[in-house]
């Protein structure tokens, strides 16, 4: 590293659990985000800042007004256009030092696979189960960890999947519906709660992508920011499951 970066970087450094050997991990990785919304605008932030190496950033949407009170890497004058490339300029001029790439599409299929399988940590930020079953699956396929998020009204959740064989994956959490389709377009939720669970989908994958500390693997954190209030409750592999179940390795 060089002047520059020892200083930018310092504050983490210092961490005896990082260190220059940490940071240089976090230099060297590559993280996929799905989704530019309210968990994906900080996880990025945060990651970018961090001086992780390359992101990936992947939404098919446009930014609109109503995202602005929540989605914090976009601005006003981002309205209408990408949001991968408005968060692409946001988080360029946050660290010019960390690559992105911006994908404006919904990644499926052998693109979805692809990218999953370049990746040393997946972030899932998106909105619905489709994505989320499917984001699931080529990480299981592929044996990439998955640090997912959700939040809507007062609550939020957190959970990492590490896609090793033996492990709890997420559709063995939500089976082949999942919970209720609830959006926050038709419930509403509360600024900063997307942004404790983004930041906190941050924290997991700069964990595992320096091995430090206790991921949170075979966990679910539940919050309920209403009554300040965390729930944790251990999650177990789904012998029968169709993903991650024996017959499927």
């Amino acid at each position: 590293m060089n002047d520059d970066q020892l200083l930018r970087y310092s504050r983490q450094i210092l961490l005896p659990e990082i260190g220059a050997e940490g940071q240089m991990k976090l230099a060297e990785s590559r993280a996929l985000i799905i989704g530019l919304g309210g968990l994906g605008s900080p996880a990025a932030m945060y990651l970018a800042a961090a001086g992780l190496g390359s992101l990936v950033l992947t939404d098919p949407d446009q930014v609109e007004l109503s995202n602005l009170q929540r989605q914090i890497v976009h601005v006003t004058a981002s309205i209408g256009r990408d949001k991968v490339v408005s968060a692409q300029q946001t988080l360029t001029a946050l660290n010019p030092e960390c690559r992105i790439h911006a994908i404006a599409e919904a990644l499926e299929g052998d693109a979805l696979t692809s990218q999953v399988a370049q990746a040393d940590v997946v972030l899932d930020c998106s909105d619905n189960f489709a994505t989320r079953f499917a984001v699931n699956a080529a990480c299981v396929t592929s044996g990439t960890p998955l640090v997912s998020g959700a939040a809507i009204r007062w609550e939020g959740q957190l959970a990492v999947y590490s896609g090793q064989p033996g492990a709890p994956c997420y559709h063995c959490l939500y089976g082949e519906t999942g919970a209720p389709e609830d959006t926050c377009t038709s419930n509403g939720v509360l600024a900063p709660v997307v942004g404790v669970i983004g930041s906190l989908q941050a924290l997991e994958a700069i964990k595992l992508l320096t091995g430090v500390g206790t991921s949170l693997a075979g966990r679910l954190l539940i919050f309920d920011a209403l009554h300040m209030h965390w729930r944790e409750m251990r999650l177990k592999a789904d012998p029968n499951c169709p993903v991650c179940g024996p017959a499927t390795r």
